[in-house]
């Protein structure tokens, strides 16, 4: 089975792109620069409306920090209603308390909200004090389905022994570690044949200049698309 590859989008024509050249799940945000915020009611309906791909949306409310008190997380759980009205797929969320662990009760009241949805703990992993312990934490919950994580590095190329470990700790579970900032198209062959990770998240790396900034570019995503499929199909034969 491939890799599943999900690429990051902040526009309806950055989604059409993505889903065509051969995404196979989108994360939507706004924001880029600052690592993703959650993005209008309006985009969220229009991307949903024009790609057949699962969209997962971001609910993030500011960059401050991944610490959200009450007004901060009241307007969370708002978006996340809105997200499931909308028709996504998903929602991408994470928070923390400020002993740097995962806040569960928020979490907890978090899934309540999403009625259903599948829930992506986002790279507010990567700030925890015990990776090990966080993903303990989160295979708790049976909603979250995704750990978007760079190992804890800035490049999760840099990362690849954390990664390796934090795959063996999921596996068997509901929740799929997905390996995300910095992968290259270049390097996602390699880095999946040593990590064995089966989901990989892509933002400035599939778009124009290698610049978060940018639009989504088709020949990269497409590429990706057949490192993926080729990697998957020396796996199978070895």
């Amino acid at each position: 089975m491939s890799v599943l590859l999900e690429v990051i989008a902040a526009t309806v024509a950055d989604a059409r792109l993505a889903a065509q050249a051969g995404a196979d799940r989108l994360e939507l945000v706004t924001a880029m620069g600052e690592d993703g915020l959650t993005p209008s009611i309006g985009l969220i309906e229009a991307v949903v409306d024009a790609v057949g791909v699962p969209v997962n949306v971001i609910v993030r409310p500011h960059s401050r920090s991944f610490v959200y008190d009450a007004d901060d997380f009241a307007v969370m759980l708002r978006d996340v209603r809105t997200v499931k009205a909308a028709g996504a797929s998903g929602v991408v969320i994470g928070m923390l308390n400020a002993d740097g662990e995962i806040d569960r009760e928020q979490l907890r009241r978090a899934i309540d909200a999403t009625d259903g949805l599948a829930i992506t703990f986002h790279r507010a992993f990567d700030e925890v004090r015990d990776r090990q312990k966080a993903l303990d934490v989160l295979l708790g919950f049976d909603a979250v389905t995704n750990v978007l994580t760079s190992g804890g590095k800035p490049s999760v190329l840099n990362a690849e022994a954390t990664i390796r470990e934090l795959v063996r700790q999921a596996a068997g579970s509901r929740c799929t570690v997905l390996a995300g900032a910095g992968l290259t198209v270049d390097a996602v062959a390699g880095f999946v044949s040593r990590t064995l990770v089966e989901a990989v998240h892509f933002g400035s790396g599939v778009r124009v200049g290698g610049s978060g900034f940018a639009p989504v570019e088709r020949e990269q995503v497409t590429r990706v698309r057949a490192l993926l499929n080729a990697q998957a199909n020396i796996t199978q034969a070895g």
